[in-house]
């Protein structure tokens, strides 16, 4: 059976690991890139938790098909390197994934962003298999997102496309977004917009588990916070879903854990803030694969790029 090697590059730590051809998670481990505040590079750091994680694990380089990377940023998925992040995140833009790696290990490498490795993963063995048009999206730091129509994938020219964080659904009046301009979703709907206002009341709401706690326990400032927070997510999607008619919209970061808090408000208010045609046989729910999610569907694509599956 064909094995790969999934990486999957985050804004904190890089996930690796080995992926059988059926979507099995054989084997994982995770490294920081932020050890030192980005003084080393990025890359460097993938490079060497790359090689050491393989002789760490005892997998020989040539017992490998491939290497999938999933990567945070804008990344051009036909070059393989990164042309863009927002907000500071030093010595990345332009780091050469692809040439770096096929060097160092002497394998084909694909490289996409992160948000749509989710989406495929989730699509491969996940809460999306079977489904053919998906909008998947993830609640974090910022927002991220993948978008799959008609059974493939949407990139775009250059493999920028589904940046779902950067759709400004505030243009004219809006808060300014790390990216340079205003009003974009993210600046409402992430799980730092969130943690932002809770904090505003209440010092000690400092993270999402804080801001939920409060909330299973009746805080009503933070059912109101959390009611406005969901109106937002669900008003984005609504745009979404007019433009690319899912069938499924799939929500995926640490907050997706809250069915009761998070996902079916969100469920109900994006099946009434659209049209009814396009409500009917709409499904909303939590994605499946959480952390292994990124590296999972950083193989995928490796495949349906490389082996044209």
């Amino acid at each position: 059976m064909k094995q790969y090697f999934g990486i999957d590059i985050g804004g904190t730590s890089i996930k690796l690991g080995i992926v059988d051809e059926t979507g099995k998670v054989l084997a994982k481990g995770e490294a920081s890139v932020s050890f030192d505040g980005y003084e080393t590079p990025v890359l460097t750091t993938v490079r060497k938790a790359a090689k050491e994680f393989l002789t760490a694990q005892n997998v020989p380089v040539e017992s490998l098909t491939g290497i999938g990377v999933s990567a945070t940023g804008q990344i051009d998925s036909r070059k393989g390197m990164v042309v863009g992040t927002c907000g500071n995140f030093p010595h990345y833009i332009g780091s050469p994934i692809k040439a770096a790696l096929e060097e160092d290990f002497g394998l084909p490498v694909t490289v996409a962003n992160d948000a749509n490795c989710m989406t495929l993963g989730e699509v491969w063995v996940g809460g999306a298999k079977g489904y053919t048009d998906v909008i998947g999206v993830t609640l974090g730091t910022g927002v991220g997102g993948g978008i799959l129509t008609g059974g493939r994938l949407l990139e775009g020219a250059r493999g920028l496309g589904g940046e779902l964080g950067h759709y400004r659904t505030h243009a004219l009046d809006g808060v300014p977004c790390t990216c340079g301009a205003t009003g974009c979703w993210e600046r409402y709907a992430a799980t730092t917009a969130l943690v932002r206002a809770a904090k505003e009341r209440d010092p000690a709401l400092v993270d999402g588990r804080a801001i939920f706690a409060a909330a299973e326990a009746g805080d009503k400032t933070v059912l109101a916070l959390l009611d406005n927070w969901t109106d937002e997510i669900a008003q984005g999607l609504a745009g979404m879903v007019h433009i690319f008619n899912p069938q499924l919209i799939l929500i995926g970061g640490g907050v997706s854990a809250q069915q009761k808090l998070l996902i079916d408000p969100i469920a109900a208010k994006v099946k009434a803030s659209v049209m009814p045609a396009f409500a009917e046989g709409l499904e909303i729910r939590a994605a499946q694969l959480h952390n292994d999610a990124g590296m999972v569907g950083a193989v995928y694509y490796f495949k349906q790029t490389m082996e044209k599956e």
